[in-house]
């Protein structure tokens, strides 16, 4: 076997090679008219890909499936069970292949969050410490939205000619999450998201987009940097 070498390259420290980062989104729910289904993905992939570069760590890819809420029914979703088995398989891969001893989980899709209750159980099932790193969705807004939105427009992915029926909640109940009557209830951040778009539309930032990816990006390398602390 060939003696790796560690410091080669531009790294910031031999111990992240440690250390991976996976991506957690989602692939086939509705944003709206001027945003695709994959959304999520590409910009939890986009995060976690650049801070591999700006960190070294080793990018692991994107995990396929993703959770949603029963009261929210905009995509094709999995259980919350069938969401971890799949977490747990994916990053005991990637532990067997790249001998990986940490990982940051990059979500970038509001539904998967619950998973953060599994956590305890997917570190004990694969002997892995783990970050979940939800910054950008803290910081994006509502679904659909204007954060999202300007992500888009950076990454290259939304139709500008359907920009002026994003906020169209009548017809696009998911933007906003306006039409999901039960959830809006149940949450007060999801009422205050559906009526901030219908109250106020939505808008385009190019520059607004790159500043919620710097905060998400910047974000995951201090989990990194934690790691290496740890």
């Amino acid at each position: 076997m060939a003696e790796l070498r560690y410091r080669a390259g531009k790294i910031r420290n031999p111990e992240v090679h440690k250390i991976g980062i996976i991506a957690l989104g989602s692939h086939l729910e509705n944003h709206g008219p001027a945003l695709p289904i994959d959304t999520d993905a590409k910009i939890a992939a986009y995060i976690a890909f650049k801070s591999s570069l700006e960190t070294g760590a080793k990018f692991l890819g994107i995990i396929f499936p993703a959770y949603e809420l029963d009261t929210i029914d905009h995509g094709v979703h999995v259980s919350l069970d069938v969401l971890k088995d799949n977490v747990i398989n994916t990053l005991n891969s990637a532990k067997e292949f790249l001998n990986i001893e940490k990982v940051v989980i990059v979500n970038a899709h509001g539904g998967n969050i619950p998973l953060v209750t599994e956590l305890w159980d997917i570190e004990d099932k694969t002997d892995l410490a783990i970050v979940f790193n939800n910054k950008v969705i803290s910081s994006e807004g509502p679904h659909g939205g204007s954060g999202e939105l300007s992500m888009a427009k950076v990454l290259g992915i939304i139709n500008e000619s359907e920009v002026e029926n994003q906020a169209n909640v009548r017809e696009y109940e998911e933007v906003g999450l306006y039409g999901f009557k039960q959830a809006r209830q149940d949450d007060p951040n999801i009422e205050e998201g559906a009526r901030d778009v219908e109250e106020n539309g939505v808008y385009v930032d190019e520059e607004y987009g790159e500043r919620l990816f710097n905060l998400a990006i910047n974000s995951v390398i201090l989990d990194v940097e934690k790691l290496l602390d740890f």
